[in-house]
């Protein structure tokens, strides 16, 4: 297997992207090694539909796009980044609103610690962000 293997889509900022996020995703995963029903490949699932959500929900009409990226380095690391034009950095909801929403970031937070990895936001080129989910890759298994 190579050092980097890479993988990204672009995706129009719309709610049916979301699925087509995630499936594009898991296939990558897959294409890698990991079988559908593997801890990361769930978990990654799951961050991937977040992200996607906010990117799709939060940047209102300011980013008729959005890219998924993901790459497995040396087989150790995995990063999932989700890049819009929006520039407004992603940020928690005040409680009484996250009655109904607003939890997806704390969702994504709880599961970056719970694998050990990171969550970063970074400027893009673009003027927007990327949000970088970083896990550690564990040789994937069959659940």
């Amino acid at each position: 297997m190579a050092d980097c293997q890479e993988a990204s889509i672009t995706l129009p900022s719309a709610p049916a992207s979301v699925a087509a996020a995630r499936r594009y995703v898991v296939d990558a995963l897959a294409d890698w090694g990991a079988p559908e029903g593997a801890d990361v490949v769930t978990t990654v699932r799951l961050i991937v539909s977040e992200l996607v959500t906010n990117a799709v929900l939060h940047t209102s009409g300011l980013s008729p796009t959005f890219t998924v990226g993901v790459r497995l380095e040396r087989e150790e690391v995995l990063c999932v980044g989700v890049t819009d034009s929006h520039p407004r950095r992603p940020r928690r909801l005040p409680a009484a609103v996250q009655q109904d929403n607003g939890r997806g970031l704390v969702i994504v937070r709880s599961l970056t610690a719970e694998s050990g990895g990171r969550f970063t936001v970074v400027p893009a080129g673009n003027g927007g962000k990327t949000v970088w989910v970083t896990l550690p890759w564990r040789h994937p298994r069959h659940p």
